[in-house]
């Protein structure tokens, strides 16, 4: 997968079109990342104790990785994702501007 935990993100598709945030996690087997701030769905929780309430809470659901773009840190577009051989080591690489993504 070409994005990466920390990446800046910008979602392209979907509800939260154009809102931006940072990558909290990759699940790569449903090709999905989990953005913070961005997918946000309210669940009802029931009372689990006498001392705990029952509440409504916000969670962060994952997105199809195909809706969101990665902003470049150098031309701060979203970009798409290349790869560039530098010696042995395989480096990211952003389409637009052409300048190394720094691996993370």
């Amino acid at each position: 997968m070409k994005i990466y935990k920390g990446d800046e993100v910008i979602v392209t598709l979907g509800k939260d079109k154009g809102k931006k945030g940072k990558v909290e996690k990759i699940l790569p087997k449903s090709k999905a990342v989990v953005v913070n701030g961005v997918n946000l769905y309210k669940r009802h929780v029931k009372r689990q104790s006498r001392e705990t309430k029952g509440q409504i809470v916000e969670i962060t659901k994952p997105l199809a990785i195909s809706k969101v773009a990665v902003i470049c840190p150098s031309c701060k577009k979203p970009t798409r994702i290349g790869y560039k051989m530098e010696g042995q080591e395989k480096k990211r690489m952003c389409k637009k501007c052409k300048k190394i993504i720094d691996n993370k």
